[in-house]
């Protein structure tokens, strides 16, 4: 058999609005994390490192950071044809902006006129996680299912808050019913205190996909891949299960296998950054056979300056990007970002730190995310105080993280 035609779609219009302030001014694919990276980056990293060099990324929402990031980072061998190119919505299909997912695929129906592809590979791109889509798609050849649907293991106490999928009894690769964030849900026959649910992700046959975001577009539903797209299929017998679980990444460890992380809430974004950090790190961003790439370059390197004991330049349990000086200052289990100073004195812990923020002399920083451009003056105080926080206008998470919005001036 010839080897498939693939294309890669990755969806980027989304909003983000539980991720407010974060995306005030930007969509949530854009959204920086880790440092040095995009949330988009990790999506498009899993793409080509899997093989598949000619993507698409569909964007929508507040999108010109993501343009730029992708225009700039991302440039594939044009002698060979491979591409990473943003599509913003055009209203190729009518007067409508995407309605949903599906929507979105069915006013991009030209992408498949362009490339025509033999097999499509969707993802969005607002997850944290390692994935080798050439495996699913061989096991998608394989099956003879027009469609298959990645699951991820998750605990059964979860399911309200996933589409969970079930798998035949008589056929372990086959979803049998798709439940969207049922109060009940049966636990797997190898581990009965776990559920599968949907990673978004799918592998789908170009012209079944095409034939079917086609009549969704003309029914009244949410035109979505996961609420309306999956479920049609699955009612059909014509869906595929995917087990994430046995998904093998090169370089992946015990520890980090299987890692994966919905970061749509300003908690779990948090949280997530934690994992980052460990000695064994829950997620591991030192795997260089499967690397996860982004466009910073030129940067100088980090620099820790000053050593009197009382004026100790340090950082500990943390990520330190290129481009930040520590002078005099602490960073204690906290993740900072390109082009950030620490001055002297002052203290950040447990915190997530974007691009360009600057942490004035004898400030401290607890348990929060400041966006880019965020200035803390002399002696102020972040994440302290929450009623103080709120009372300024940051938020202030269920979690008690208090995010600053961008650009912001945080006084004593």
């Amino acid at each position: 058999m010839a080897k498939p035609r693939v294309l890669a779609i990755v969806l980027a219009g989304g909003e983000g609005k539980r991720l407010m302030p974060l995306t005030e001014e930007r969509a949530k694919p854009a959204v920086p994390f880790g440092g040095i990276y995009r949330l988009v980056d990790f999506a498009l990293s899993n793409i080509v490192n899997s093989g598949y060099l000619r993507v698409v990324v569909l964007t929508q929402y507040k999108s010109h950071s993501l343009d730029r990031h992708i225009s700039k980072t991302w440039r594939m061998s044009t002698l060979l044809g491979n591409y990473v190119a943003p599509v913003p919505a055009q209203q190729r299909m009518g007067k409508n902006w995407y309605l949903g997912s599906a929507d979105a695929i069915y006013q991009s129906l030209n992408l498949l006129d362009d490339e025509k592809p033999d097999i499509v590979v969707i993802c969005g791109a607002d997850n944290i996680y390692r994935m080798d889509f050439s495996q699913m798609v061989a096991q998608h050849i394989d099956s003879g299912f027009p469609m298959t649907v990645a699951g991820i293991r998750q605990p059964r106490a979860l399911a309200n808050q996933f589409g969970i999928i079930q798998a035949s009894k008589d056929n372990p690769l086959k979803i049998a019913e798709f439940l969207e964030k049922p109060a009940e849900a049966e636990g797997l026959p190898d581990s009965p205190d776990e559920v599968l649910a949907s990673m978004g992700n799918y592998v789908v046959n170009a012209d079944a996909l095409r034939e079917a975001v086609t009549a969704d577009s003309e029914e009244d539903t949410a035109h979505d891949m996961g609420g309306n797209i999956v479920p049609d299929f699955v009612a059909q017998g014509q869906a595929g299960l995917y087990d994430f679980t046995f998904n093998e990444v090169p370089g992946s460890t015990d520890r980090d296998r299987n890692y994966w992380r919905d970061v749509g809430t300003l908690d779990a974004f948090y949280e997530s950054h934690q994992d980052l950090i460990s000695v064994t790190p829950v997620f591991n961003l030192y795997n260089d056979r499967w690397p996860v790439f982004t466009g910073y370059t030129g940067l100088p390197p980090a620099k820790f300056v000053y050593g009197h004991r009382e004026r100790l330049g340090h950082a500990l349990d943390s990520i330190i990007s290129p481009g930040v000086i520590i002078s005099g200052g602490e960073v204690l289990g906290s993740v900072i970002s390109p082009h950030v100073r620490v001055n002297s004195w002052s203290s950040v812990r447990e915190s997530v730190v974007f691009d360009n923020v600057n942490i004035g002399r004898n400030a401290t920083v607890v348990r929060s995310i400041l966006d880019k451009n965020v200035i803390v003056e002399e002696g102020a105080h972040v994440g302290v105080d929450q009623e103080y926080d709120r009372a300024r206008g940051f938020t202030v998470t269920e979690g008690g993280i208090t995010v600053v919005p961008k650009g912001w001036r945080v006084t004593r």
